[in-house]
């Protein structure tokens, strides 16, 4: 269950295209994961959050107001293969440079993958391991 966070200046996404952004983030990490038909329990729980920043409030050293996009994704241990990294920083990269209307936007979006500890993961109360998770996705599958 993927959480995708999206920091940027206010100004670099039109109003109005968070939904399209989200959705196309969502279905590239659940491509990356491997997932070929995502059923309600990967879109139901793959979360998309946009932080709209004060364009003072994004800066590198070289800049006071950055143009810089960071995503951060926060996947379940060991769900990305490498080749799934390499594809999933691709994918994202160029749907923000496009959503952003911007063509130079890719060289200052930034991609970190981020795993989280084996039973860090926690949903409804309780702390997901692979062996929590193996279960919902078989529950969800009318497996057990």
């Amino acid at each position: 269950m993927p959480m995708i966070d999206v920091y940027a200046a206010a100004d670099i996404f039109r109003v109005g295209s968070e939904r399209q952004l989200g959705e196309e983030l969502t279905l590239a990490l659940l491509r990356a994961e491997g997932v070929v038909s995502p059923g309600p329990l990967h879109l139901s729980n793959t979360g998309f959050y946009l932080h709209r920043m004060d364009a003072s409030t994004v800066q590198t050293a070289a800049s006071a107001k950055s143009r810089t996009v960071r995503i951060q994704v926060i996947t379940p241990p060991a769900v990305l293969s490498r080749e799934g990294q390499k594809q999933l920083v691709k994918d994202a990269t160029e749907i923000v440079t496009r959503i952003s209307g911007d063509s130079s936007q890719a060289a200052r979006t930034w991609v970190l993958l981020t795993e989280a500890a084996e039973g860090g993961w926690g949903i409804a109360g309780t702390a997901f391991g692979r062996e929590e998770f193996a279960a919902l996705e078989a529950k969800a599958r009318g497996l057990k």
